[in-house]
C-alpha cells in the first residue's frame, strides 16, 4: 500500500485519516499489521475513496459500532472476516437491522434507507461475527483488545492496540458537538458510565472517528474529554433552563438542544426527540423536572438539578 499524506503511522498501526480530520460524513479508520494478520477498524469513506489501493490490504474486520459513516468502506473487503459487538451485529447483517438501531419511524427510514445505500456503499454482511467486551484479536505481535462503551449505540467500543497504546475512541469522538445518543438504540445514561469507564483505559495515543483525529498530548485528551462529558450536563441545565415555563416535547424538539439551529437533515428532529426525552426522564428521577398534565413539562421550582458530570483529571 501506498501510504497517503494524510496517514499517520505508530509502529504497527496506521491511521487513515478522512477529509477534515474526519468530520462527517468522513472519517477515521485504523489498520494494524500483525506477522499472521492485517486487521482494518471501522472502514469509513476515507477507505471507499481508497478502495482500489486498500483492496485486500486486511483479512479482519472490526467495527465500533454500527453506523453508515463507519462501515462505508466494508465492501473494500469481501473477502475479510467481519466482526461487530453481538448488540450491533443486526445493523452488519442487513439494511432494515440497520434501520432498526436508528428507529427513526416509517416515514423518514425509505431515506435514510436510501441514503446510507447511495452515499455510504451500505454492504449488507450476514456472516458477520460477534464479540463481547474485552475480545482480544491476535495478530501475531500486536493485539487489537475490545472495551465495550455502549451509550452512541447499544454495542459501541473502542479499540486499544497493544503494544503500540494506540486507543482508536469510535464516536467518543472529543468534538465540540458532545455525545451523540440520539438514536432508539441509544442512552445518555449508558454514555455517560462509559466516559467514566474510557478514563481509565492507559494508552499513548487516542484516535478519535471525527473532528480531532490522532492526539498524542495526555493533557490535551484529559481537557477534551472532560469538555465532551461536560455536554451531558449542559444539556440538562439547558432543558431545565427552557423549563421554567411549561413546554409540550414539540415545543422543547423546536427549540433544540443538540443540533444547531441551522443544520437540516431529515432525522434531526427525531433526534432531537430521541435526545429529549432520555433528559426528560434523568430530569424528572432527579426531581428537577414535572409532567404538569399528559406531555406538558415544568422544572420543578426549588428542586436541584442534578450534579455536573465528573470533569476532573483520572
Amino acid at each position: 500500500m501506498t501510504q497517503a499524506s494524510a496517514d499517520r503511522s505508530f509502529g504497527r498501526v496506521t491511521v487513515l485519516l478522512g477529509a477534515n480530520n474526519g468530520k462527517y460524513p468522513h472519517g477515521n479508520s485504523v489498520l494494524v499489521r500483525g506477522r499472521d494478520a492485517r486487521l482494518i477498524i471501522d472502514p469509513s469513506l476515507a477507505v471507499a475513496a481508497r478502495a482500489k489501493e486498500l483492496r485486500g490490504a486486511a483479512e479482519v474486520m472490526v467495527v465500533s459500532h454500527a453506523h453508515e459513516d463507519h462501515i462505508a468502506g466494508v465492501f473494500v473487503f469481501p473477502e475479510a472476516e467481519v466482526f461487530a459487538h453481538r448488540e450491533d451485529a443486526i445493523g452488519m447483517r442487513s439494511v432494515e437491522g440497520l434501520m432498526a438501531i436508528y428507529g427513526y419511524g416509517a416515514e423518514l427510514t425509505p431515506g435514510m434507507r436510501d441514503y446510507v445505500i447511495d452515499h455510504f456503499h451500505y454492504c449488507a454482511r450476514p456472516d458477520t461475527q460477534e464479540f463481547d467486551d474485552s475480545a482480544v484479536f491476535e495478530l501475531g505481535g500486536v493485539r487489537v483488545r475490545a472495551f465495550h462503551l455502549p451509550g452512541h449505540t447499544r454495542g459501541h467500543c473502542a479499540f486499544l492496540i497493544e503494544p503500540e497504546g494506540v486507543l482508536f475512541l469510535g464516536d467518543i469522538d472529543l468534538s465540540g458537538f458532545g455525545p451523540y445518543y440520539g438514536d432508539a438504540w441509544s442512552s445518555v445514561d449508558d454514555f455517560a458510565r462509559s466516559l467514566e469507564r474510557v478514563r481509565a483505559i492507559e494508552a499513548r495515543v487516542w484516535v478519535s472517528a471525527h473532528h480531532v483525529g490522532v492526539i498524542e498530548d495526555p493533557a490535551v485528551y484529559e481537557k477534551r474529554l472532560a469538555a465532551f462529558t461536560a455536554k451531558i450536563t449542559e444539556r440538562d441545565q439547558a432543558i431545565v433552563e427552557f423549563l421554567r415555563e411549561p413546554h409540550t416535547l414539540a415545543e422543547m424538539v423546536r427549540r433544540r438542544f443538540l443540533y444547531p439551529p441551522q443544520a437540516e437533515l431529515p432525522f434531526i428532529d427525531m433526534a432531537e426527540q430521541h435526545t429529549i426525552e432520555q433528559h426528560l426522564r434523568r430530569l424528572a428521577a432527579a426531581g428537577a423536572v414535572v409532567e404538569m398534565e399528559p406531555g406538558v413539562f415544568r422544572h420543578s421550582s426549588g428542586v436541584p438539578t442534578p450534579p455536573p458530570a465528573r470533569t476532573g483529571p483520572r
